[in-house]
C-alpha cells in the first residue's frame, strides 16, 4: 500500500531516518496525524508522555500511560537499538543514567525523543510542501 501511494511513500522515506525499520510502517498506520500535532501531543499519542497522578498535597512519580498500545513496544525496541550506538540519543541515555535515573526511565526518555524527532521531520516536510504549492 505504501509503494502505491506517493504521499505515503514520501512520509515513509522521512520516517526511515528514525531508528527501527518496522517503526516507520507502524507510525504511518497507527498515527496518521503525525506531523500535524505538537511534540507533546505526539508523545502522548505514542504513550510515552509523563502524566501526573497527584492529589492535593501528594506528589507522586509521573508515569506514562495511554496512547496507542501497538506503538510502545516498537518504540521500546527502537530506543534499545538507538542507545547501543554512538549517537546523540545514546549520549542522552548515558547522561540520564549517570545522573542517577533508572535505565527504564532513560529508555522512555529516548522513546519520547524518537517520536518527537519523527514528528518534527514530518512537520518540516509538510511545511516545505506547503511552500511549494
Amino acid at each position: 500500500m505504501i509503494e502505491k501511494d506517493e504521499a505515503l511513500a514520501a512520509r515513509e522515506a522521512v520516517l526511515r531516518s528514525v531508528p527501527g525499520p518496522v517503526l516507520a510502517a507502524l507510525l504511518l498506520a497507527l498515527m496518521p496525524g503525525l506531523g500535524a500535532v505538537n511534540r507533546r501531543q505526539a508523545a502522548s499519542l505514542a504513550g510515552c508522555a509523563p502524566h501526573p497522578r497527584d492529589s492535593d498535597k501528594a506528589s507522586r512519580h509521573r508515569s506514562t500511560a495511554g496512547g496507542r498500545r501497538q506503538i510502545r513496544p516498537a518504540l521500546f525496541v527502537a530506543a534499545l537499538t538507538a542507545v547501543r550506538g554512538d549517537n546523540r540519543r545514546a549520549a542522552a541515555f548515558k547522561a540520564l543514567v549517570k545522573a542517577g535515573k533508572p535505565k527504564r526511565l532513560a529508555l522512555v526518555a529516548v522513546m519520547r525523543k524518537i517520536i518527537t524527532i519523527a514528528n518534527a521531520r514530518l512537520k518540516d516536510v509538510q511545511s516545505h510542501a506547503q511552500q511549494l504549492i
